[in-house]
């Protein structure tokens, strides 16, 4: 008995064996082909794993970065079978995205955002659809405030709204200042703001933050890497059962919306989309794109905008002198008891500057959003074939030794000339560049100014009691962006 057994194990070790086998062989066949195009360098890869020996999947910025020291400033890394090709440092960032912008113009094709989103939306929509999307979209922000006065009294109102409501002890601020952005993107989309325990955007924002989370699972990156497996599939399930959550939930809103429209009197950007989708039905103005289009504005306005202020106020507590500067460089310009306003921002050179090195040091967005080749491409010398997953590594821009004096320090003298003058940088590119940079970068340049300066206005930020500056945390909490660690703030009103 035992013996028939030992056989029996035997001989399916033997069918796993050959199975493995088989796979293998033709992973080494397919790959081979790579052969035949001049494909940028990069690390052997190893059957079915590809590269993923060598990549850090908490934390791939990095390894490709340290990649990029071997391979060169464009190379090939696989992770799986899934063939990508890593941009790096400003100068061949630039060179593919704006100097060849229709040949690196294209998103890529990642399995679990074409399964949540069916191609619709803004951030992974592709072609016409996309163009005509994006055009609507900018033209839309700025008819409902990007830019003008009206929207800047709404974010400081909203910015400092419920800050003095806060004891004076130590807390957290990731919920309130999440809340207050996302109140910015709500009152642009919606015509409206919520109070912060309305169950309408607690709801919203839940189920949100939730998918936030679950993207970046080590599950569900082995799902894109993998996506004809299908013990992987159920990874994806939680995920879209909240998308279909999200879709149920907002219905409700348009229908309401569509109920009360006023032609005359449009509310925000779901009203404008109604009333392009009774102009032009069926076209690209349908059902599932206001409801991607809607989510990818509300995802992208309150994330990187929440986080990069609360970067900067962590960094106003460590480095408490550049705080006071900016505090003594407000006094000079605003009127006692005013708030900054967006006039003053050109007579604010030093914060400016604080801000935009914010920016640089937190690095919240280090790969970027994928790119994709809608053909064949040759780029320096290198041929890429269409469909091509392209990864423009953003942190080697904001990193890079050529354009920046001391791109591992937080020093806002990076934008400040010997005069003290702002002055720009060509490889501050946070926003990306190209065709498919941030279309909300003037909202959020927006934001950052009045939210961060208004709060210094009124606050001075410090550790808690008994916790030195030297203390102060600046790593990097590796999410879907990279966030500061959890830490508690004190904010003391200013005399």
């Amino acid at each position: 008995m035992a013996v028939q057994s030992l056989l029996q194990y035997l001989g399916s070790c033997s069918l796993l064996c050959l199975a493995a086998g088989l796979f293998a062989l033709l992973y080494f066949l397919s790959s081979s082909k790579k052969s035949v195009c001049n494909l940028p360098p990069g690390p052997r890869p190893l059957p079915v794993i590809g590269n993923l020996n060598v990549v850090d999947l908490k934390k791939p910025f990095q390894s490709l970065t340290e990649l990029s020291k071997i391979y060169g400033s464009v190379f090939t890394v696989h992770f799986g079978p899934r063939k990508v090709v890593v941009l790096a440092g400003y100068e061949t960032i630039k060179d593919a995205l704006l100097n060849h912008a229709e040949e690196f113009g294209e998103r890529a094709e990642i399995p679990i955002f074409r399964k949540m989103t069916q191609g619709n939306g803004i951030a992974f929509s592709h072609g016409e659809m996309w163009k005509t999307m994006r055009r609507f979209t900018l033209s839309t922000l700025r008819d409902f405030g990007m830019g003008k006065r009206t929207l800047e009294t709404r974010i400081l109102e909203e910015a400092l709204k419920h800050w003095n409501k806060i004891p004076w002890k130590p807390f957290d601020t990731k919920m309130i200042l999440n809340n207050a952005v996302s109140n910015v993107i709500c009152s642009i989309l919606f015509g409206e703001r919520f109070e912060y325990d309305d169950p309408v955007f607690l709801t919203l924002l839940k189920l949100i933050n939730q998918n936030t989370k679950l993207l970046v699972k080590l599950v569900l990156q082995l799902y894109n890497f993998y996506p004809s497996l299908g013990f992987l599939s159920g990874a994806s399930k939680t995920v879209l059962q909240n998308i279909l959550e999200l879709n149920a939930f907002l219905q409700k809103l348009f229908q309401e919306h569509k109920e009360e429209l006023n032609e005359n009197d449009l509310t925000g950007f779901v009203d404008a989309f109604l009333v392009k989708q009774k102009q032009k039905p069926h076209t690209a103005f349908s059902n599932g794109n206001l409801m991607f289009s809607t989510l990818d504005l509300f995802a992208a306005g309150t994330e990187t905008t929440s986080t990069t202020v609360r970067w900067g106020l962590l960094l106003m507590m460590k480095y408490p002198e550049i705080q006071r500067k900016i505090q003594e460089e407000m006094n000079h310009v605003i009127e006692p008891g005013e708030l900054p306003k967006l006039e003053d921002r050109k007579k604010m050179p030093y914060t400016e500057a604080v801000i935009h090195e914010i920016q640089r040091f937190a690095n919240i967005v280090p790969m970027g959003v994928s790119r994709s080749t809608p053909r064949n491409v040759n780029f320096r010398g290198y041929e890429i074939p269409k469909g091509t997953e392209i990864i423009p590594l953003l942190t080697s821009a904001l990193n890079d030794e050529l354009h920046w004096k001391t791109p591992h320090q937080f020093n806002p003298s990076h934008f400040l000339d010997a005069n003290g003058n702002f002055i720009r940088r060509e490889a501050f590119i946070p926003f990306s560049i190209g065709r498919r940079a941030c279309l909300g970068e003037g909202l959020a340049r927006m934001e950052l100014f009045l939210f961060f300066s208004g709060l210094l206005r009124r606050f001075v930020f410090q550790p808690p009691p008994g916790v030195e500056k030297s203390d102060l945390d600046l790593t990097a909490d590796v999410g879907f962006t990279l966030t500061p660690m959890p830490h508690l703030v004190c904010a003391v009103p200013c005399e």
